[in-house]
């Protein structure tokens, strides 16, 4: 069965991770500045290998020629990227990492493929910079002919941070949320759907609503007990999502607590009104957009219907209370109604 929320990347600690490939221009500038260093360090030390081959028989003066050159196109780029854990200089500049193809921290093993690979293949070796581009272009990963050797792939850290909006708890969800069972939701599903409520502005209405009650069916049937009846899918991935944070925070909170920095663990959602027991919750309220919600493109999802008594002629219980009457097409405007997810915006 196909999960809706797509693929997962797994580390070897089975940690979910969102991988992002470093792209071939930021590569080629932290090329330039490590081989502006090692130019650098090329002139200093056959300087001094030069002073002191001077004095000395002419072979033993090549001989210190050779040992200057490996130490600055191989000694360097192995040296740096071991002992900073797969960054040299010019990574750190351009905020990249060389990682394993699990995700995890390089060792010398792989370091030293591929310092051997660039200097004998890529930089500028054989191939005089030629093969490294080609296969970087021709890779989904923008792997080089050294990744593809050592089995890594050069990750970019540092990512600009996106404006999406954060998940809140709706307050008639408190006392539900603070009651569930989390331990059946995964964390590909949990990671999928925060980034669908931080860019769910981003998609067109009809993405939005297919995505967004895919997700929230998903999750309803992840955690136990399920939603109270009538509740948009939205408010379920936000106050599931919310009330995650909150536990690992609490956890976190714990952990420093014993070991003894002063921190102790964040204040806990007290129940809403109305909602004194979370085994007699009932109908909830209609919902309205959530802090934050509006700048990403939300509009007041649909709440409940009017109770018993009150239907008129046009009356449906699917309904929100206190607002406008549903458009039908042929009677002004034709806007389609909200699907059952509660993501597609109102008119």
């Amino acid at each position: 069965m196909s999960q809706p929320w797509g693929p997962q990347v797994v580390t070897g600690e089975a940690v979910a991770l969102d991988l992002r490939p470093a792209a071939l221009p930021s590569r080629v500038v932290a090329g330039l500045l490590d081989g502006g260093l090692q130019l650098l360090l090329l002139l200093v030390l056959g300087g001094l290998a030069g002073a002191l081959g001077s004095q000395a028989s002419e072979a033993a003066a090549g001989a210190l020629f050779i040992l200057v050159l490996v130490a600055v196109t191989i000694v360097y780029p192995v040296l740096f990227e071991t002992l900073l854990r797969g960054r040299t200089p010019g990574k750190m500049a351009m905020g990249l990492r060389v990682v394993r193809d699990d995700g995890g921290p390089i060792g010398f093993r792989q370091a030293l493929v591929r310092g051997l690979a660039g200097s004998f293949l890529e930089r500028p070796g054989i191939t005089l910079f030629v093969g490294g581009v080609v296969t970087s272009l021709l890779n989904r990963q923008n792997k080089r002919i050294g990744d593809l050797l050592a089995g890594t792939v050069v990750l970019q850290e540092r990512v600009a941070a996106s404006g999406g909006a954060v998940a809140m708890m709706p307050p008639p969800l408190a006392g539900w949320a603070s009651g569930l069972d989390l331990s059946g939701l995964p964390d590909d599903l949990a990671l999928s759907a925060r980034q669908f409520l931080s860019r769910a502005h981003e998609l067109t209405p009809q993405a939005r609503e297919q995505l967004g009650s895919r997700l929230a069916a998903a999750v309803s049937e992840a955690v136990r007990p399920g939603p109270p009846p009538g509740t948009p899918g939205w408010a379920v991935l936000s106050a599931v999502l919310a009330e995650r944070r909150r536990r690992e925070e609490e956890r976190l909170g714990r952990r420093r607590a014993q070991q003894g920095a002063g921190y102790g663990p964040p204040p806990g959602y007290g129940p809403p009104p109305g909602y004194r027991s979370s085994s007699g919750y009932g109908s909830p309220p209609a919902y309205g957009p959530p802090p934050g919600y509006a700048q990403a493109g939300y509009g007041p999802p649909p709440g409940r219907g009017p109770g018993p008594g009150t239907a008129g002629a046009d009356a449906t219980p699917s309904a929100p209370t206190g607002a406008p009457p549903e458009r039908r097409p042929g009677a002004g405007g034709g806007t389609a109604a909200p699907g059952p997810g509660g993501f597609v915006l109102p008119s």
